[in-house]
C-alpha cells in the first residue's frame, strides 16, 4: 500500500552546510498493518512522516501510497494525521474545534455531529465538550488531537508520539483503541520513542539511526532459543545460592539479581540448578524487552 523506493532527503542550510536527514531508504507498508517507527532524536523521523505526509519531495527515490504521490492520494483520500504537537487555537471550544475538523476533513455536514460524538466518546472527552482549548490538559489536548485524527475514519493513520502527556489509564486504553482501529484495509503508522508501546501494540517496528533504516523488528516472530539478554532474578528464599549457580550475577537489591547476557538454554540449566538447591523464585524477567534490545544493538553499530 505504501512504498518508499531508495528514499532520500537533502537539505541544505543557510550556511552551505548539506546535510543528509534520509538516505537510501528503501519499505514496503501492507494493507492491515500497524507499523510502529523508533530511533533516536535527529534521526530522520520527522523527515519521513514529512515525505509520507506530501509536506516536501525527496532528494531521490520515490514515496507513494496506491500507486500514487502521497499528495495525490491525500487530496483524493483524505489521511487522518496526529502531529507531535498538538496545536489547536486556545480560544476554541473542544466540540467547536472537532465540529470544524469534520467539516475541513470533507464529512458531510449532516454527519459532523455524529462523527464528532463518535470521537468524543471513544476518548472520554463528554466533561471537556464545552472547555476552551486553553483551558485542556496536556493530556486532554492530547486526547483532542486523537479525537480529530480519527474523525474521518480515514484508511491512514499517521501519528507522531500519541501517547505523549497521556496518563497510565489513557496510555493503556490507546492500545485498545488500535485494537480497534485495525483493519484489514487500513494501514496505522505510529513513531513513537515509547519502545514498551510499540512493542505492545505493533506488527513490525522500524529502526532508524543516521537518516539510514537500521533493522525492520517483527515482533510476531517468537524469540530463538540462541537469543543472548540480561535478566533480573527475584527470589524469596534461597539467596544465597543465587550466586553459587549464576556466578556472574550482581546483586539488585534485597532478594533480586541482575544476570549478564545468555541464551535461554544456558538460562533454563541455570535455574533447574537453583530451584534444585530449593530457592523460591518469584519471578524471571528480561532487563530489556525484545524490542529494547534490539533497539540497543541497531543504533550502536
Amino acid at each position: 500500500m505504501i512504498q518508499f523506493s531508495g528514499v532520500s532527503k537533502t537539505y541544505r542550510s543557510w550556511l552551505g552546510r548539506t546535510v543528509n536527514a534520509v538516505t537510501d531508504f528503501s519499505l514496503t507498508i501492507n494493507e492491515g498493518e500497524v507499523l510502529g517507527l523508533a530511533g533516536p532524536n535527529g534521526a530522520g523521523k520527522s523527515t519521513l512522516i514529512g515525505l509520507l505526509l506530501g509536506y516536501m519531495r525527496p532528494t531521490a527515490g520515490s514515496v507513494t501510497i496506491h500507486g500514487v504521490s502521497p499528495r495525490t492520494f491525500i487530496e483524493r483520500h483524505g489521511i487522518g494525521y496526529l502531529s507531535e504537537l498538538v496545536a489547536i487555537p486556545p480560544s476554541w471550544r473542544t466540540e467547536n474545534a472537532l465540529r470544524r475538523y469534520a467539516l475541513l476533513a470533507g464529512i458531510e455536514p449532516a454527519r459532523v455531529q455524529e462523527r464528532v460524538d463518535a470521537v468524543v466518546g471513544q476518548l472520554g472527552l463528554d466533561e471537556h465538550r464545552k472547555k476552551l482549548i486553553k483551558q485542556l490538559s496536556k493530556g486532554n489536548l492530547q486526547r483532542v488531537g486523537l479525537a480529530q485524527a480519527m474523525l474521518h475514519d480515514e484508511r491512514i493513520l499517521i501519528l507522531d508520539e500519541p501517547t505523549h502527556g497521556l496518563d497510565p489509564m489513557w496510555t493503556q486504553r490507546f492500545r485498545d483503541l488500535v485494537g480497534d482501529m485495525r483493519r484489514p484495509d487500513r494501514v496505522i503508522f505510529i513513531a513513537s520513542h515509547n519502545l514498551d508501546e510499540l512493542q505492545r501494540i505493533s506488527d513490525r517496528v522500524v529502526i532508524i539511526d543516521r537518516g539510514r533504516l537500521q533493522r525492520v523488528v517483527d515482533l510476531k516472530t517468537a524469540p530463538t532459543a540462541d537469543a543472548h539478554t540480561p535478566y533480573r532474578i527475584a527470589v524469596a528464599a534461597g539467596a544465597e545460592h543465587v550466586t553459587a549457580v549464576f556466578t556472574d550475577a550482581v546483586s539488585a537489591g534485597p532478594g533480586e539479581f541482575d544476570i549478564p547476557d545468555r541464551s535461554l538454554e544456558t538460562l533454563n540449566r541455570e535455574l533447574a540448578e537453583l530451584l534444585s538447591r530449593g530457592t523460591l523464585v518469584v519471578s524471571v524477567s528480561p532487563v530489556h524487552t525484545a524490542l529494547e534490545q534490539q533497539f540497543r544493538e541497531a543504533v550502536a553499530q
